[in-house]
């Protein structure tokens, strides 16, 4: 049944052309599953579009990152800046956790086979979530949260008790925890713990899509996974 629920609508919290290869846009759940509030969640992130498919990331060879990886720093969208969706306190900080480099597939992708593994032997109130949402941010507008993830190390500009404005710094994309590239996870949520979060439809305000050539504005909308997005 199609959810029927007005998504609450925030800023886009990042500058720049931007892809959504997980967006409520294309399926709900996002990403397959409802854990962790994550139902309407994105991922966010810069990718060549001088390629028509997939998603290539980084500016190196596609057999180069199969066999031995790229750097971090060869990664588009790796530290970019990201902004506060909306006025806020927050909550939760996490920051400290490394990220992995180079970015190599076979490893990201056992990382995160391994900890889903993890969570289906081990789901309880407290676990610790650093593995999975690696430096990450939990802010509280309202009655509604929006958790961030897989910030860069050592980035956040924030911690638990500050009060953040719309538009303000928070940190930096990075590729902590259950990442495979360099992104930023977002998600709106209806509670601050995240093992019985139920997620929050979301919309964003304003940003540019490229259409047949053109940027053309929309407002209050949600991106398809093949949008090339533009925030300004």
């Amino acid at each position: 049944m199609e959810d029927e629920r007005q998504p609450v609508v925030v800023d886009f919290p990042l500058r720049g052309e931007w892809a959504a290869p997980h967006t409520p846009g294309h399926q709900v759940p996002s990403h397959g599953i409802d854990m962790l509030g994550q139902t309407y969640a994105y991922d966010l992130m810069q990718i060549d579009w001088s390629r028509p498919k997939g998603y290539k990331f980084f500016r190196k060879s596609m057999l180069g990152y199969l066999l031995f990886g790229v750097r971090l720093n060869d990664c588009f969208g790796w530290r970019a800046p990201i902004y506060s969706p909306f006025d806020a306190d927050v909550i939760e900080a996490e920051d400290g956790v490394r990220e992995r480099n180079p970015v190599h597939f076979v490893h990201d992708i056992a990382i995160v086979l391994k900890n889903a593994f993890f969570f289906r032997k081990k789901i309880e109130s407290n676990i610790d979530l650093k593995p999975v949402l690696g430096n990450y941010l939990i802010l509280k507008h309202g009655e509604i949260y929006s958790m961030m993830a897989h910030f860069h190390c050592g980035s956040l500009k924030v911690r638990a008790g500050d009060r953040v404005r719309a538009g303000q710094l928070l940190g930096e994309v990075g590729h902590a925890g259950n990442s495979t590239a360099p992104h930023l996870h977002f998600q709106l949520m209806d509670r601050q713990e995240l093992m019985s979060a139920n997620g929050v439809p979301c919309a964003f305000r304003s940003y540019e899509v490229m259409e047949n050539g053109e940027w053309k504005t929309v407002n209050d909308a949600i991106p398809g996974r093949r949008d090339r997005i533009r925030v300004l």
